[in-house]
């Protein structure tokens, strides 16, 4: 769940990082195991039901219900439908995308991560939008080092899906992480090569690629909440949240798991 913020960047030292690490971990688990739910024949309100069960289970909260008046316990969105879909009685169906955006609290500390589902026999020409996603989200995390220029990650996303003919959404952007769900700094899914601020070790960034197939330009819906794409095409959302280091990016809510019909690479 992105949006737009301005204010500082929060420097989480060592001794908070491990309620940090924690949350998102819980937060990873909650959504790989709300994804195995997304099946042919369920309404997205089931699946939004099923994690709230599972976020109460692992002693968690959910971020997203109640904040600024965010009616579901998580994000579902399906095919065109971008980001921030609310769960109902839309039956998910053999070939449909479906995104799953998860945010908890555990401890004071934010979890946030999101994947996109394929359905059953989707379209090859979706698949490889899922998979070029994907990609990006990784080519952005390996700009999340210690002295790297936030504008130099940002802008490597676009510059990824754009080899390939999809666009970016520009009204929703990643965010920093922490104690609360949308922190600073912004993290747009474009940006100029170069563009400040510089990373520094301990900030804590929730990188989220929004690909669409076609036209990046999108609306929300009469619920005041669901962004679609203008032309209805498929929209692809993935989302980590990074720890900046004085090494490698530390992941923290890193999946080894892939799901059937899953793409890696679109080779």
């Amino acid at each position: 769940m992105g949006f737009l913020l301005a204010n500082r960047i929060p420097i989480r030292q060592a001794s908070h990082q491990a309620g940090l690490r924690k949350a998102c971990g819980l937060a990873r688990d909650i959504l790989l195991r709300t994804a195995e739910v997304v099946k042919a024949g369920v309404t997205t309100k089931e699946v939004d039901q099923f994690a709230a069960s599972e976020i109460k289970a692992s002693g968690c909260t959910s971020a997203f219900l109640g904040y600024r008046g965010f009616p579901g316990n998580i994000c579902i969105s399906m095919n065109e439908e971008i980001v921030h879909g609310i769960g109902g009685s839309r039956v998910i169906s053999d070939g449909d995308v479906v995104k799953i955006d998860i945010g908890v609290f555990h401890d004071g500390w934010v979890g946030d991560n999101a994947l996109t589902v394929p359905v059953g026999n989707v379209s090859p020409d979706v698949l490889r939008l899922l998979a070029a996603t994907e990609e990006s989200l990784h080519v952005a995390i390996n700009h999340a080092r210690d002295g790297e220029m936030l504008g130099t990650l940002c802008a490597s996303v676009e510059e990824h899906v754009l080899k390939y003919g999809y666009t970016v959404v520009r009204e929703f952007v990643g965010h920093g992480v922490g104690r609360k769900l949308h922190e600073e700094p912004q993290v747009p899914n474009y940006g100029t090569k170069g563009g400040r601020p510089r990373l520094k070790a301990g900030m804590a960034l929730a990188i989220e690629p929004m690909v669409n197939l076609g036209t990046a330009k999108m609306r929300v819906l009469a619920d005041g909440w669901t962004a679609v794409t203008q032309d209805r095409k498929p929209s692809a959302h993935y989302e980590h949240v990074v720890l900046v280091t004085t090494g490698e990016p530390e992941v923290l809510t890193w999946r080894d798991k892939m799901f059937p019909g899953g793409v890696a690479s679109i080779g």
